[in-house]
């Protein structure tokens, strides 16, 4: 029984150099429940998910975690000599240990420790946990042969390994740091069924909005509020998203009235300060001491209405990051590619054009070849068979963030971020390696657009970036004038680009998600 599985924190609270990341959090998630953490990056999604795994200590609060734990980052950390296997070792030795114990209990036989080893073992359904990982591994095309070095693996396949582990592991509470990253439409409608099925306690972090609409019981905002306390939304981001939106209208609509509302009395101040000050005098006739007197004490009075507005008037609406893309003037032809072949990695069957304003969507389960036709079209690997020709800037965005100087400043890799609306203009001061992982991922975007492109080709844009920044730039990609070319398993994106001309790229794995599909696998 998982009934007893819950998660709890009181007043969590960690910072780092530029100042609390995350600041007084106070939640409960009990199991059944799904919570969503979201917010711009920089908020402190993967801080807390961290915090909420022990990986790192708070400076104030604690966190009460009653059940057992996985979590999986956004970026997995190897040793060199890691394989496949020892992932999986690890991932079943609860499992193992769990029947090791039960048959130590059994001979000779101990009641009372047979009793509880079996309940245990039931409860994890330690029986069934072999087979558990073998449908995971296939469901997310991670079943690798177990000697395969982590090394040998691309970031995408490492990943899906360690998601089908954490799967397999049947922890009680499950938390995930953007867990779509490198999964197709396959392996996310496993994910998806798996999540929804989940006994215990699921706390992630996603831009995907599908997800977290099909997933989610409750959204936790990590972005601003009026009363600088984080809020907890029922349903999907949909619902979410609305409300959201009302809240920063009635906020600034608050702060203004208020900023109105505070000019007036500080102007009412000002004067009855100069009437006093000018030595002021009442009517002729009147009690000059009597008039004198109350000339003070309204005043007195507008000061202490001031000082009241001033003690609980809300903070201004801090100015949210606006992507703001630079017009990229692209002209004529500008890419063309005649059928190419890269031998195990890449068949593409037709020819691809490009001229200015065209739009290609590149679409196929992973292994198809999606990554490797848009390293060809950019000129980074060369096909065995056809040909690429460019008449205009090519620009490649590739899957993951790779800086070479991670010690140098924001602002020094790309001066431009600020005034794109990707970086703050205190982010931009900082070292690289400093940046969150969506931060990176803005930088890296910047660095794309300065250039100038007439060819934008995007693999997996929409990776660690905020849902309100992966919005922003879907609308910016449907305006450009430059040629586009995106490969994406993000299901809103595909669905807002629904009319894209489409090409799928062939490969020797192609038929995964078929077979993944149409197998019936349960849980």
């Amino acid at each position: 029984m998982r009934s007893h599985v819950h998660l709890t924190t009181h007043d969590l609270t960690k910072g780092y150099e530029a100042g609390p990341v995350v600041d007084g959090i106070s939640l409960t998630v009990s199991a059944g429940q799904r919570l969503g953490v979201i917010g711009e990056n920089g908020r402190g999604k993967t801080t807390l998910l961290r915090l909420l795994a022990g990986d790192l200590a708070p400076d104030h609060g604690t966190v009460t975690r009653h059940g057992s734990l996985s979590l999986v980052r956004q970026e997995m950390p190897f040793h060199e000599q890691e394989a496949v296997g020892d992932l999986l070792t690890e991932a079943l030795h609860a499992s193992r240990t769990a029947l090791s114990e039960l048959d130590s209990a059994a001979a000779p036989f101990d009641e009372q420790r047979y009793a509880e080893a079996l309940a245990h073992a039931e409860n994890i359904e330690a029986w069934d946990a072999d087979r558990r990982a073998d449908v995971a591994l296939k469901a997310l095309g991670a079943d690798h042969d177990p000697a395969t070095r982590l090394a040998h693996l691309s970031v995408g396949q490492r990943y899906r390994v360690r998601l089908a582990c954490l799967l397999a592991e049947r922890a009680d509470v499950l938390l995930l740091d953007e867990p779509t990253n490198h999964l197709d439409a396959a392996a996310l409608g496993f994910l998806t069924e798996r999540l929804l099925r989940h006994p215990g306690v699921v706390v992630l972090v996603s831009h995907d909005r599908t997800l977290l609409d099909d997933v989610c019981t409750q959204l936790l905002d990590l972005d601003p509020t009026p009363d600088g306390e984080v809020r907890l939304h029922g349903g999907g981001y949909r619902a979410f998203k609305e409300t959201k939106r009302a809240e920063r209208r009635r906020w600034e609509q608050r702060f203004a009235q208020e900023a109105a509302e505070h000019d007036e009395l500080a102007e009412k101040v000002d004067r009855a300060q100069s009437r006093l000050q000018d030595a002021w005098r009442p009517p002729k006739g009147a009690s000059k001491h009597k008039r004198g007197t109350r000339a003070a004490s309204k005043m007195r009075n507008v000061a202490r209405r001031l000082d009241e507005l001033d003690e609980h008037r809300v903070t201004a609406p801090p100015p949210p990051l606006r992507f703001t893309p630079p017009e990229l003037t692209a002209d004529g032809d500008l890419l063309h590619a005649t059928p190419l072949e890269v031998p195990g990695r890449l068949v593409l069957a037709e020819p691809i054009s490009l001229g200015a304003g065209d739009r290609l969507l590149i679409t196929g389960p992973n292994g198809a070849g999606k990554t490797t036709l848009l390293n060809v079209l950019a000129g980074r690997i060369r096909p065995a068979h056809g040909t690429v020709h460019h008449a205009g800037k090519i620009a490649l965005l590739a899957q993951e963030s790779a800086f070479e100087d991670e010690d140098a400043t924001a602002a020094q890799v790309c001066s431009r971020a600020a005034e794109l609306g990707l970086l703050t203009a205190e982010d931009l001061a900082r070292p690289v390696r400093h940046l969150s992982t969506g931060q990176r991922r803005r930088l890296e975007l910047a660095v794309l657009l300065s250039g100038g492109p007439d060819v934008l080709l995007l693999d997996e844009p929409t990776n660690h970036l905020s849902i309100a920044l992966v919005d922003e730039l879907t609308e910016a990609l449907l305006r450009t004038r430059a040629a586009v070319a995106v490969a994406t398993h993000d299901r809103q994106m595909r669905t807002d680009f629904g009319r894209w001309r489409t090409v799928t790229p062939n490969s020797p794995s192609q038929s995964r998600e078929t077979s993944v599909a149409s197998e019936q696998v349960f849980y």
